[in-house]
């Protein structure tokens, strides 16, 4: 990186063991999405050129929506993912414990063929199919990895004969399936992102009050045949009524391009209590759709500023109040997350997001209780892995060392904070007595110093340059050897004293 600065910032102290415990939380806090339209396969977001990722090719932008997912600029057809395929099965069993979400826009219009008698053609009213053997297929990926599984249902017009109330016939064929199967659903969410209604795939002139009387309808029935079940909603995107004075507005998204409607409305009316509270979050739009809204759109060079990092921890404590109300003392999950809505932008698949991705796990916890899932495990630009080859991206490998070094015990750290310096901090995950601290430097000019009570073992995230396709960890390349061999995430020994941590990195350090 150029023009390092040579004389370090104030040094920051660390201490051997924090006195000061904020709450214990969720070890699936780093979890996942597989997109409904992954399984069935189908148009997703178009993968960016490798000139595009390095930044040295504009893509060209869209100034109109219509039918996003009909649209050749933004979309392209991708072939059912291979959720048998050794390297795919491997490197998510690696990332331990988490929730795995199958959802997605695409999930509200497909229609349950789990007995094989539509042919492949979906019956009026939807839009796609799933196959009995695609979802045995997500039921044994999820057994396999030791996760548990959220899904969301269908609800568009096939789903409301003759304009009626919610049918619950789909449901109650994918909870019994799986049921059946070994792999009950564990949570569910009503549908995908139900503020944007009709873009989001609900009928025509549906309305919040329908949503309302419909997720209790499936609420009622869950909570009846399936108690286990958690009840999780309403996921909703960009709530216009969710507002921070402490960041860019992050309320500004794909939401802000159609007719939508605000938690209050959707929640106010329901009877059946929620379990988690949940919403969806990006830092804003990609650079795929930053013609259509550009004041939603944050430009590369600002991707490691504390303004850009902020967004994440704003959105949440700005969603702790509606959670408050609808989930009294319950935990709030983040059921998509990203850089950006619309598949992510040009560096989502870089080093550069990992400074991002890092810092939003290290904040979640001083906030709430909850999970956070990332989208995605391995479709489009901002997956974990690469589709097709599922070799392991930048962040991949920073949520690797996230669950294998910070333990569920949040400390609080606040006071160590410095412009474009961010300290989070946590019990070891391996049980021993100490500390596990995550110090991003996020100015890429000057350099950070920190003071250690005592030695420690260091692990530092860094790369070439912060659209590096690869990542470094203490100077060494990681990549994976033969199928899935996942390299040694050997760490140095850091003594007491004074440690200097580059700029652009991520840094370990355990105490």
């Amino acid at each position: 990186m150029k023009n390092v600065s040579q004389a370090p910032r104030e040094s920051i102290s660390l201490q051997a063991q924090p006195a000061h415990l904020i709450r214990q939380v969720d070890e699936r806090l780093m979890s996942y999405n597989i997109e409904v339209i992954e399984v069935t396969g189908g148009t997703f977001w178009k993968s960016y050129t490798a000139e595009q990722i390095a930044g040295t090719q504009e893509f060209p932008t869209v100034t109109a929506l219509t039918d996003v997912t009909a649209m050749p600029e933004l979309m392209q057809c991708y072939p059912p993912i291979d959720l048998t395929n050794k390297r795919l099965r491997e490197l998510a069993r690696q990332l331990g414990p988490a929730w795995v979400r199958v959802s997605g826009t695409w999930a509200t219009k497909t229609y349950y063929d789990l007995d094989g008698v539509t042919g492949g053609k979906p019956p009026e009213g939807y839009a796609n199919v799933l196959t009995g053997e695609q979802w045995l297929g997500v039921l044994d990926f999820v057994s396999y990895v030791g996760a548990k599984l959220l899904i969301s249902v269908s609800n568009c017009a096939g789903d409301h004969p003759n304009g009626e109330a919610l049918d619950l016939t789909q449901a109650k064929k994918i909870f019994d399936f799986s049921h059946h199967h070994g792999v009950d659903i564990s949570a569910v969410e009503f549908m995908n992102e139900p503020n944007m209604l009709e873009l989001s795939g609900a009928p025509k002139g549906y309305t919040a009050a329908d949503y309302a009387r419909d997720q209790d309808i499936l609420y009622a029935w869950v909570r009846a045949n399936y108690p286990k079940c958690l009840l999780v909603g309403p996921c909703t995107t960009g709530d216009p009524s969710v507002k921070s004075v402490e960041s860019k507005d992050f309320g500004a998204g794909i939401a802000a391009l159609t007719k939508t409607c605000t938690t209050q409305e959707l929640l106010e009316e329901t009877q059946i209590p929620l379990d988690v509270f949940s919403y969806h979050y990006y830092n804003g739009v990609s650079e795929r759709i930053a013609g259509v809204i550009p004041s939603a759109h944050w430009p590369g060079q600002m991707a490691h500023t504390d303004a850009y990092l902020a967004v994440a921890p704003a959105c949440a404590k700005a969603h702790t109040a509606l959670r408050d109300k609808f989930v009294p003392g319950g935990p709030m999950w983040v059921t998509e997350s990203g850089d950006a809505g619309g598949g992510g932008n040009t560096w989502a698949s870089t080093y550069l997001d990992v400074l991002r991705t890092l810092n939003e796990l290290g904040s979640y916890g001083t906030i709430t209780d909850g999970v956070i899932f990332h989208n995605t495990l391995a479709s489009s630009d901002y997956g974990f892995l690469e589709p097709g080859s599922f070799l392991p991206r930048p962040n991949y490998y920073a949520v690797l060392l996230w669950n294998r070094l910070m333990g569920t015990a949040v400390y609080d750290c606040e006071a160590m904070n410095r412009d474009s310096a961010h300290v989070y901090c946590r019990s070891r995950k391996d049980g021993k007595p100490g500390a596990a601290y995550l110090i991003v430097n996020n100015s890429l000019t000057d350099a950070l110093t920190v003071t250690l009570p005592k030695e420690a073992m260091r692990y530092t995230l860094h790369a070439q340059t912060m659209r590096s396709p690869t990542v470094l960890l203490n100077g060494k390349e990681l990549t994976i050897s033969g199928v899935c061999r996942i390299p040694e995430l050997a760490a140095q020994r850091q003594p007491q004293g004074n440690a200097l941590l580059a700029p652009g990195s991520c840094t370990f350090l355990i105490l």
